[in-house]
């Protein structure tokens, strides 16, 4: 083989390696970028409502008899707080927890098996979430409806009060514990 021969193959040799190179970098390049981006819900706001996660019977505060099982984990990489609701009644809900960055707020939506939907926004504050919104009543009326979720010893509280007066007098709506759930 002649020294134009060897050239021709080197040359066609780094030719294919240059090409091969242009067009693997850019990915690895990419991947390298993605890997080194902090999830998009790492920042602590994100995780102001985690005390709430876990496996939990619920109790009407003061009682002994278990009302419902819930199940509240992270889901969505993280981002969101999804509430798995089965009363001891048949009755059964899920909701949406999630810090909306760009308004700076904590976001809510509850549905139900008997067609019901809640969606309530606000703040942790004072060390407890507390989210208000409203909704009708099976009558039709506009209800004012404000929750607040807080630690406890051995769980946590969740209450709840209801408007129909547009928030001059609130009535107690329903008042929760939740205990780590046992078998």
């Amino acid at each position: 083989m002649t020294t134009r021969a060897h050239r021709i193959i080197f040359n066609l040799a780094a030719v294919s390696i240059l090409f091969v190179a242009v067009q693997i970098l850019p990915s690895i390049f990419s991947l390298a970028a993605q890997s080194s981006q902090p999830a998009s819900c790492s920042a602590p706001e994100y995780h102001q409502f985690d005390f709430w996660a876990g496996d939990w019977d619920s109790f009407d505060f003061g009682a002994a008899t278990k009302n419902a099982r819930i199940r509240v984990d992270r889901i969505l990489d993280g981002c969101v707080l999804r509430e798995d609701y089965q009363g001891a009644d048949g009755h059964k809900g899920q909701s949406f927890s999630l810090y909306d960055a760009s308004r700076k707020v904590w976001h809510q939506s509850w549905v139900t098996n008997r067609g019901e939907l809640l969606e309530i926004e606000g703040q942790f504050q004072d060390g407890q979430m507390v989210l208000s919104g409203s909704d009708f009543t099976q009558t039709g009326q506009k209800r004012q409806v404000r929750g607040v979720w807080k630690r406890v010893e051995g769980g946590v509280r969740e209450t709840a009060l209801t408007s129909l007066d547009g928030g001059k007098t609130w009535q107690p709506w329903f008042d929760l514990i939740f205990r780590p759930h046992t078998p």
